[in-house]
């Protein structure tokens, strides 16, 4: 039976012991009692034997504890001493002796402009004092954890510096943010921890930190206090020129990797390969093929594999499977240093119900809606951020904000995107509820992304911030201060499944889908695109790219070759997902590595030599990527050839005199004395042809000069007479006897 004591208050020892005691700061610790004129020391320290109270400054003991009950509760005056000071706890277990630096001493380390801006939606660096920071409090050296759970009774920090004891940390309430905090001085880095959270119905909750920088492999998934640690950045001339660059007028191949998979290690091959090894050999390969951008599927700590990371839980977590978060600042930078712009994928639109994650945090609805009807996602059994709570919008604004300013990412891709912007996105009639207007726009979704894009690119010049967006959602690029969302470029969606179509026919029909290969260009102009070949597309039994193509092995690679010709020529930046510039056979496996074996063998080193080659030739001239956004920068010369499964079509740069002209035939038919129009009164040279002997092809190649003839053909004043290869892909450009080498 508990007795009451002089040190506490009727009933707060039953309720501190309890864990129903909210204000815990305001018992445990230093306080000044008998109006000032004396000072007790309280704490909960289950199983001490003896605790005495030292003072800081010289570690001398000013006073013994009573031990007021066999629970742990210690209780005591102070001596001859009326104004509080720091001091130490020396602790005697039956096994040992501790010295404590008592958290209970300290005030809180928040600030109260981050507290506002942080209940005002606006906060892009709430990791800063979410979560858990190093800091130096009052002359100590410790760890200021911070969570917000508004609608708890108490927070209690657990974790292999207190036992996982909830008793030993509750944390302070601040009931006007819904934050709670403490800094603890004894603890180390790479502790685990999490938050034992007391629901308003008096349920405990064991809870991840959803903003720690370091997390637990799964099964445990417990938060790490990270490593004190800072990384010496060599890349200030690569964000400078960044911040000076036009990216839509520049040239952007995009090589998406998925670091899990993209090779593996070990004497069974299923190790990770870690940050060293991708800087000795994935940065080099992007080099050498020529790639601008990588971009890496997400890195946010998940616990599933089979989610790909696009089920995180560590939001602010880079995942343990590769290395640390030096590991991957020490990636990005070699990047840079190569210059290769580093993309990544970033999934603002769900969250998953994991029991350690956001999913009822406090024991209510905090990142997600109650109703689901709005909250949750039927396609994926996920949850959806509330995009209207204003803490939801700083948590996210934060993340995204942590990723570019930390790591020095390039830009972000954000998954999903049409699943944010429509309120009834993949749900029947009785499924969802309008908007304020009886619409199903989300418009709390769309005013998030606005002001997403917007501060983004205000605080970090030159990046890119990239929508996979698959409807036809008006202005998508376009300026927020244009009612558009604000994105720099948007996923071409209808691009990649027209033309996957398309060359999944057999050549025999293909001028029944000719409309496939030029329906693009009807819209082409009307948003900034990149087209996007992407691990979707070859995975959950579509089977790989060259599997999708019918015929015998020779047709398969010869129209592979061919269909990435035409997309390197297509207004629109260019996205691979990796494995397919060497034409992979198999669909893509996350549980193991590409097949690089396949490159023993000439056909798949062919296709790997034109993609390199495709990337060469992209980004010597400017014609192909300067006006990728603008209709002036392209011209049919014949869109219309159905009966011969040939498209004809040219591209302009800045300098209209340095055009290039393609020629795509996806029929195995060779065509001898095939005239073109040409933009130019030169020579022109074939620059690079899919049938090239090199690439694995039948080596039906132009390989003289062509001159030009005053005959007008395809609305040009002048023409050309060539061969066309067999399912192939040649560019032509003025002979450069003639003309200044391009240069972009």
């Amino acid at each position: 039976m508990t007795v009451a004591t002089p040190y506490f208050h009727s009933g707060s020892e039953i309720a501190l012991l309890n864990g129903e005691y909210t204000d815990v700061f305001s018992l445990l610790g230093m306080h000044s009692i008998n109006d000032g004129k004396a000072l007790v020391v309280r704490c909960l320290l289950p199983g001490a034997l003896s605790v005495d109270v030292l003072s800081a400054k010289d570690h001398r003991k000013v006073a013994s504890l009573e031990h007021v009950n066999e629970q742990g509760l210690f209780a005591g005056k102070i001596a001859r001493r009326v104004k509080p000071f720091q001091y130490l706890l020396r602790v005697k277990y039956p096994l040992c002796e501790q010295l404590i630096i008592d958290p209970y001493q300290f005030d809180s380390v928040l600030d109260p402009d981050d507290v506002y801006l942080f209940g005002e939606g606006s906060q892009l660096q709430t990791y800063h004092f979410q979560g858990a920071n190093w800091r130096q409090h009052h002359g100590v050296t410790g760890v200021h954890f911070c969570v917000w759970a508004p609608n708890a009774k108490q927070v209690a920090l657990i974790g292999d510096f207190n036992l996982w004891d909830k008793k030993r940390h509750v944390l302070r309430h601040h009931p006007g943010s819904g934050l709670w905090d403490i800094f603890i001085a004894d603890v180390e880095p790479e502790q685990h921890y999490k938050y034992a959270i007391c629901d308003m119905h008096g349920n405990e909750i064991i809870k991840s930190d959803p903003y720690a920088v370091a997390m637990q492999p799964s099964p445990h998934n417990a938060s790490k206090i990270p490593k004190p640690e800072h990384y010496d950045w060599q890349d200030s001339d690569w964000l400078t020129d960044r911040a000076s660059s036009q990216s839509h007028a520049q040239p952007m191949s995009i090589y998406e990797v998925q670091l899990a998979s993209w090779r593996r290690t070990g004497d069974d091959g299923q190790d990770y390969t870690d940050y060293t090894q991708l800087i000795a050999e994935l940065v080099p390969y992007v080099k050498e093929m020529g790639f601008t951008h990588l971009q890496l599927m997400p890195i946010s700590e998940y616990p599933f594999d089979g989610s790909w990371g696009y089920q995180p839980v560590g939001l602010f977590a880079p995942t343990y499977r590769f290395g640390d978060a030096n590991g991957l600042k020490a990636f990005i930078d070699e990047c840079h240093q190569q210059g290769i712009a580093v993309l990544l994928d970033w999934v603002p639109a769900h969250f998953p119900r994991d029991p350690h994650g956001l999913v009822r945090f406090d024991g209510s609805c905090l990142y997600e809606h109650e109703d689901p009807r709005k909250g949750e996602h039927p396609d994926w059994d996920t949850l959806i951020y509330n995009y209207g709570r204003a803490e939801v919008r700083s948590f996210l604004y934060s993340n995204a904000y942590y990723w570019l300013d930390e790591f020095h990412f390039d830009g972000l891709r954000l998954d999903a995107v049409s699943s944010m912007l429509y309120l009834d996105y993949s749900r029947t009639a009785d499924q969802w509820v309008p908007n304020e207007f009886g619409g199903r726009e989300n418009l709390h979704a769309i005013s998030f992304l606005q002001e997403l894009n917007a501060r983004m690119y205000q605080s970090f010049p030159g990046i890119n911030m990239i929508a996979e967006e698959s409807t036809a959602w008006p202005g998508v690029t376009q300026a927020t201060s244009n009612n558009g969302l604000g994105f720099g470029f948007k996923w071409n969606m209808g691009w990649m499944n027209d033309t996957l179509r398309y060359i999944s026919s057999d050549p025999l029909f293909r001028r029944y889908h000719h409309g496939e290969l030029t329906f693009s260009l009807v819209y082409a102009f009307t948003e900034q695109f990149i087209l996007s070949l992407s691990h979707d597309e070859v995975v959950h039994g579509k089977g790989s790219l060259l599997h999708k193509i019918p015929g015998d092995d020779w047709q398969k690679f010869a129209t592979l070759r061919a269909y990435y010709g035409f997309m390197w020529s297509h207004p629109g930046k260019k996205l691979l997902f990796m494995g397919n510039e060497f034409a992979q056979r198999s669909e893509w496996n996350h549980d193991q590595s590409l097949d690089w074996h396949l490159l023993t063998y000439a056909p798949h080193q062919g296709v790997q030599d034109w993609v390199r080659d495709l990337n060469q030739c992209y980004q010597q001239y400017p014609a192909l990527y300067q006006r990728d956004h603008n209709s002036d920068g392209f011209q049919w010369l014949d869109g219309n050839n159905a009966d011969n499964n040939i498209l004809v079509f040219c591209r302009f740069g800045i300098n209209k005199q340095q055009p290039v002209v393609i020629v795509v035939n996806m029929s195995p038919q060779v065509y001898h004395d095939f005239r073109i129009g040409v933009p130019t009164d030169r020579d022109y040279v074939e620059i690079i042809n899919s049938d090239h002997r090199h690439y694995g092809g039948s080596h039906v190649v132009n390989d003289e000069a062509c001159e030009t003839q005053a005959t007008p053909w395809q609305g040009m004043p002048q023409s050309i007479v060539i061969t066309v290869p067999p399912l192939g892909c040649c560019f032509w450009a003025p002979a450069l006897d003639e003309l200044d080498e391009p240069t972009a």
